[in-house]
C-alpha cells in the first residue's frame, strides 16, 4: 500500500484534514466523517512530497505520529493508532529551514534517518540520454505514434543544457518535441526555444572532442564491457558524455542491442 501526498499542492486550510481526516461538523463543509491519508496508509507507506510546506500545527501532529503512531482527526477527541512507514522529500534545505525557524528541529531529526541526496540533473549529465529515451518511449506510446528517435545533435543540445527545472523540465521538453516533430527523428529545432537558443549562444564556446571515436572501437569496447558504457568510456579514454553523444546516433542503436 503506497499513499502519495503533495504537501505543497494542498491548501494550508485543508492540509491537516487531508493528512489526518476530520469528523462531521468539524468545519464548514464537513458533511461527513472522512479518513485522512495516514489512516488510508495504515499498514503501508505514505510519501510526503514537499514536506517543508507543512504548517506548524501539521508538523506537531506529524511529530506525534512518528513518535507514538497516534493522532486525532480534526474536530475529534478519539485517538487513532496507525502503523505507517513515512518517506518524505523536499527541494529545500531543511537544515536552513530549521535555522530560520520555519521547520521544527525535533521533526527534522525524526525524518532525517536515512537521507538520500538527489543531485540536480545538470550534475548528472550521463542520466540525460537514459531519461530522455524513457520519456520519449512513454510519450510515443501514449500518443499512439510510430517509434521515434532523438538525433545525435538533439541529444548533444540536451546534454549541454543546464536544466534548471530538472527532470520535470526534461519530460516537458520531450513532450513538446513530440508535438512539434512531424517525422520520426527529433532534431534540435523541435526542442523548446529556451533549450535551442541557449545551445546557439554557447555554440562558439563548445570544445571539439579531443579524440575521435571510431565505430569499431566503440563496438569492441561495448562488447568487452558487456554493454557497460561507463567502463567502455574508460577504455576509450573519453568522458561518458562524449560516448553517450556518439552512441546516440541511430546507427549505433544496433550495437547496444547485440
Amino acid at each position: 500500500l503506497f499513499v502519495p501526498v503533495n504537501c505543497g499542492a494542498l491548501p494550508a486550510g485543508t492540509l491537516e484534514s487531508e493528512l489526518f481526516g476530520h469528523i462531521r461538523g468539524a468545519f464548514t463543509g464537513a458533511i461527513r466523517d472522512k479518513k485522512g491519508r495516514f489512516e488510508l496508509a495504515d499498514g503501508g507507506t505514505i510519501f510526503l512530497d514537499e514536506v517543508s510546506e507543512l504548517s506548524p500545527e501539521a508538523q506537531v501532529k506529524l511529530l506525534r505520529v512518528l513518535q507514538e503512531g497516534t493522532f486525532e482527526r480534526v474536530g475529534s477527541e478519539t485517538t487513532i493508532k496507525v502503523d505507517v512507514r513515512i518517506i518524505s522529500a523536499t527541494n529545500k534545505d531543511l537544515k536552513q529551514e530549521v535555522a530560520a525557524g520555519k521547520f521544527r528541529e525535533d521533526l527534522f531529526y525524526r525524518l532525517y534517518v536515512v537521507p538520500v541526496n538527489l543531485p540536480p540533473l545538470r550534475e548528472k549529465k550521463t542520466d540525460i540520454p537514459l531519461l530522455a529515451e524513457h520519456f520519449l518511449k512513454r510519450a510515443v506510446t501514449e500518443a499512439k505514434r510510430e517509434k521515434m528517435f532523438l538525433s545525435r545533435e538533439a541529444l548533444s543540445v540536451m546534454i549541454d543544457y543546464q536544466w534548471p527545472g530538472n527532470v520535470r523540465e526534461l519530460q516537458n521538453a520531450i513532450q513538446y518535441a513530440l508535438v512539434k516533430c512531424e517525422g520520426n527523428i527529433i532534431e534540435p529545432s523541435h526542442l523548446p526555444d529556451t533549450i535551442a537558443s541557449q545551445s546557439t549562444e554557447n555554440k562558439p564556446k563548445r570544445r571539439r572532442r579531443k579524440r575521435k571515436l571510431e565505430f569499431s572501437a566503440v563496438q569492441n569496447a561495448l562488447r568487452e564491457t558487456k554493454g557497460n558504457k561507463v567502463k567502455a568510456a574508460q577504455i576509450l579514454g573519453v568522458s561518458r558524455a562524449t560516448l553517450y553523444r556518439f552512441i546516440s546516433d541511430i546507427e549505433m542503436v544496433k550495437i547496444l542491442r547485440m
